[in-house]
């Protein structure tokens, strides 16, 4: 858009220039061709019929001076290309008219080439300065994009570390009181029981049937609450992963898209399901390689597991790891698909 635009302005120059001074009878025949080679030089792109339509307008402007007066408008092409000095013709055509055109005209002519010249080094100027502008702009914003993704990797990390911290902790707290409140209690519970043994007043003993049942209330609420700080601390993805490290025969890809938190006891299914899966794998298979997918959508949860082994011949009432997947499967009111 830019060089049509300074086409055009070389063009209003030059036929008014023209207009202004010709002599020649057909005189719109200079204006077609000066358009023409120009339009076939802006359409193209191409140096030579570049060349070609300058080098025409030079041998006609040999012929007649009309033609010379649109010399500045195909030397606009021309200008800046392979052949740099190519343009330096267009004052042959101007020393051999020099007699016959008048000495203003000549330098007028000469003043409208050096003005294509900066108008054609000025758009390619700014040409340049935009395709670096939108590289920049393309950069940044690529950049952007990159340091957005990575970022939001970084918090995604950080609040997948923070909540493997928390369930870390939880498994310490329960295991300390489990290793340490759990075993006083119980070694409470056996010196009382040793005690009622051993006592004669029934007054004594009843005190201790009401502390024994107390400590066993407490040692039975402590045991819940361990369970319960333990399921919790459950991380399915870890779990699964690390199953999959402890493999073996084959590699696994693993793919995990659950977002939600799982109820325990779905997690040691998953869990339970995933190992038997492995199991059979190694031991009825000959892949070289498995794959398990963990996917959650708005109803329900699937899990795939599948590997590259060649088929086998599956009795449907023989072994009891299928019917433990189907049975564990089904108590969720889930369905198992097998082939």
């Amino acid at each position: 858009m830019d060089e049509l635009m300074d086409k055009i302005i070389i063009f209003i120059i030059c036929t008014a220039f023209y207009i202004s001074y010709t002599s020649f009878s057909p005189a719109i025949v200079p204006i077609l061709v000066a358009v023409i080679i120009s339009a076939l030089s802006s359409y193209y792109e191409n140096e030579i019929i570049k060349i070609a339509g300058f080098a025409i307008l030079v041998v006609l402007s040999v012929i007649n001076d009309g033609f010379m007066f649109f010399m500045p408008l195909v030397c606009y092409d021309v200008l800046f290309t392979k052949f740099k000095w190519l343009w330096l013709f267009s004052l042959l055509a101007i020393a051999v008219n020099f007699k016959e055109t008048f000495t203003i005209n000549t330098i007028l002519i000469m003043l409208f080439i050096i003005l294509a010249g900066l108008l054609k080094y000025r758009t390619i100027s700014l040409h340049s300065i935009k395709k670096e502008y939108y590289k920049l702009r393309d950069s940044s914003m690529e950049m952007s994009m990159v340091f957005e993704r990575k970022n939001k990797e970084l918090m995604e990390k950080q609040d997948y570390e923070i909540n493997l911290a928390t369930l870390n902790e939880r498994n310490r707290i329960a295991r300390d009181i489990h290793d340490n409140v759990g075993h006083l209690l119980s070694s409470s519970i056996l010196q009382v029981g040793a005690l009622l043994v051993t006592s004669k007043d029934e007054k004594t003993k009843e005190s201790l049937r009401l502390l024994k049942d107390t400590l066993s209330k407490a040692m039975d609420s402590i045991r819940n609450s361990v369970h319960n700080l333990h399921d919790e601390s459950i991380d399915l993805y870890t779990e699964i992963r690390t199953l999959i490290n402890n493999f073996r025969f084959c590699p696994v890809e693993f793919e995990y898209d659950i977002d939600s938190n799982i109820e325990h006891k779905l997690k040691y299914c998953f869990i339970a399901v995933i190992k038997e899966c492995l199991s059979n794998i190694a031991r009825h298979s000959n892949a070289t390689k498995a794959s398990i997918v963990l996917r959650e959508h708005p109803a329900i949860y699937q899990l795939i597991v599948q590997d590259n082994g060649t088929c086998i011949n599956y009795e449907e009432n023989k072994g009891i790891g299928l019917k433990n997947i189907s049975d564990r499967v089904a108590s969720f009111n889930g369905n198992m698909n097998l082939s």
